[in-house]
């Protein structure tokens, strides 16, 4: 196994695991639950930033440079922070169970995407594994539609808990693609300058985050909630191996990656209760078999 494919494994995990703690910390009685647990990810993708600039003893001699480096990222930034708001606002109507499927699907489409614009040519079992995924995530979030096991919400809410999740896909699907392009297709920037680009710039919507609750007399409080603070910690240890794991190889990681949604349902199973019939464990086995073939292929 390589390098990147282990990286893009442990951001599967981390990431899978994040999910559950993302709604364990969702209130959808509080208004303002998504804001906030967008703050608590920039504080600490910020704090995280910080000390991974003085561990490697980075210096600001190009500061101009580097400035502009993170300049240049700032869109790939701002896809994937406007994806995950979207994505913390959907857990308010939706169950993770069928919100994490449909936002996933959004990893195959970008190493297809890959393959259409650049003309790769993979191993016939690569594309296998890639159907293998989508048809694995696709179906079960379709057997949850099916079940209706939306919130039972008004209508107008109901149209939302669809759309908060395809929303995701599509805008966290274009950060993806555009992640391959800066960090492996072109090498716009560097995986350092892209994590740190990246969390600082989470970190000042967390800030702007901050005045806007502080204006609306928000009471602001995070010290008791353990669970979003887990989930933003580990949301940020999946960023740092994510971000290697793309500049290597995008086009097979951003499968894996994207597919981590198979892991929070079976947490979310286990620890929150969500059930899960055979017919989704069929499929979710089908594309855990699609993420072994990519993770154990020698391209």
């Amino acid at each position: 196994m390589k390098i990147s494919t282990l990286f893009s494994l442990l951001c599967f995990a981390f990431w899978g695991t994040a999910d559950l703690f993302y709604k364990k910390s969702n209130n959808d009685k509080d208004k303002y639950s998504d804001l906030k647990t967008a703050i608590v990810v920039g504080i600490v993708m910020g704090i995280y930033a910080t000390g991974f600039i003085i561990y490697n003893g980075i210096t600001f001699n190009n500061f101009g440079s580097n400035l502009l480096d993170s300049v240049k990222y700032l869109p790939v930034s701002m896809c994937y922070i406007l994806s995950m708001y979207i994505g913390y606002k959907g857990l308010k109507y939706i169950e993770l169970s069928i919100s994490s499927p449909v936002q996933n699907t959004s990893g195959v489409i970008t190493s297809l995407l890959l393959l259409l614009f650049f003309k790769e040519t993979l191993p016939w079992v690569a594309y296998l594994a890639f159907f293998l995924i989508f048809i694995g995530v696709f179906f079960v979030s379709l057997i949850e539609k099916k079940e209706n096991k939306v919130v039972k919400v008004s209508k107008t809410k109901s149209i939302l808990a669809i759309l908060f999740p395809v929303g995701y896909c599509v805008i966290d699907g274009l950060g993806t693609f555009l992640d391959a392009l800066y960090l492996d297709k072109f090498g716009i920037v560097s995986e350092n300058i892209a994590l740190v680009s990246y969390e600082y710039t989470f970190l000042v919507v967390a800030i702007i985050g901050i005045i806007y609750l502080s204006k609306k007399k928000e009471k602001i409080t995070f010290k008791k909630n353990i669970s979003m603070w887990t989930a933003a910690g580990l949301e940020t240890l999946g960023q740092f191996f994510y971000v290697f794991a793309m500049g290597a190889d995008s086009t097979i990681n951003a499968s894996i990656v994207g597919s981590y949604c198979i892991l929070s349902m079976i947490l979310s199973s286990i620890f929150l209760k969500e059930k899960l019939s055979k017919t989704k464990y069929l499929f979710l086995f089908i594309a855990v078999i699609g993420i072994v073939i990519l993770a154990f292929m020698d391209i």
